[in-house]
């Protein structure tokens, strides 16, 4: 089967909003304008799920949230995504992969959800914030252009 890239689209960008209990993932536009939150997923099933994008639509970038500490330095948190980068890495061998400061996207993305949000409960999903937070990790990532690959 042909995929997006075969008949000359861009192979695709995402973000990924990593987390113990969840990971969010976020997809770019074919002309990598626009991020656009994809879901929520378990560690296994985000891998999972960064392979069928591969398969179907090429991935060449995965833009991953780095949580420094408020003062910018790493800490257990950047620990445990490293350990994550090493599986997207065994799981995406011709990818690649960009650690970009995460801090504060998780709390961004949940005050824009309760600003735009019909009902409490649809405001309160926690694998929406996650999601969200992927979309503002990718969307900070293509807004700046001197950090994009040559």
């Amino acid at each position: 089967m042909a995929t997006s890239a075969d008949i000359g689209l861009p192979r695709r960008w995402v973000g990924v909003d990593y987390g113990k209990k969840r990971v969010g993932i976020a997809v770019a536009d074919p002309l990598r304008m626009f991020a656009q939150p994809l879901g929520t997923y378990s560690q296994a099933e985000a891998l999972q799920r960064l392979r069928e994008i591969d398969e179907a639509d090429g991935l060449d970038l995965v833009v991953i949230g780095w949580p420094l500490m408020p003062d910018g330095e790493e800490g257990l948190a950047t620990e445990l995504v490293a350990g994550y980068i090493k599986r997207i890495s065994k799981a995406l061998p011709n990818s690649m992969i960009v650690k970009w400061d995460e801090r504060y996207t998780s709390a961004v993305a949940a005050e824009k959800i309760r600003e735009a949000g019909p009902n409490r409960k649809w405001r309160r999903n926690k694998g929406r914030v996650d999601s969200a937070a992927a979309a503002l990790i990718l969307q900070e990532y293509l807004d700046d252009p001197a950090a994009h690959p040559a």
